[in-house]
């Protein structure tokens, strides 16, 4: 497997467990965090892209 992408995969699970810590502090609904959850996976696929080339 490519280095890159288990950094990715380890940063996606840190990510998560923050994100549903904030999420409960801020009280997003399903939406906003489907929402975060989608944008930061579009932004960690185009870096892994770059990476790539």
């Amino acid at each position: 497997m490519d280095g890159g992408l288990i950094l990715l995969v380890f940063l996606a699970l840190l990510f998560a467990w923050g994100l549903n810590r904030v999420r409960r502090a801020l009280r997003l609904g399903p939406v906003g965090y489907l929402g975060v959850v989608i944008v930061f996976v579009i932004v960690m696929l185009l870096l892994w892209g770059q990476t790539r080339v």
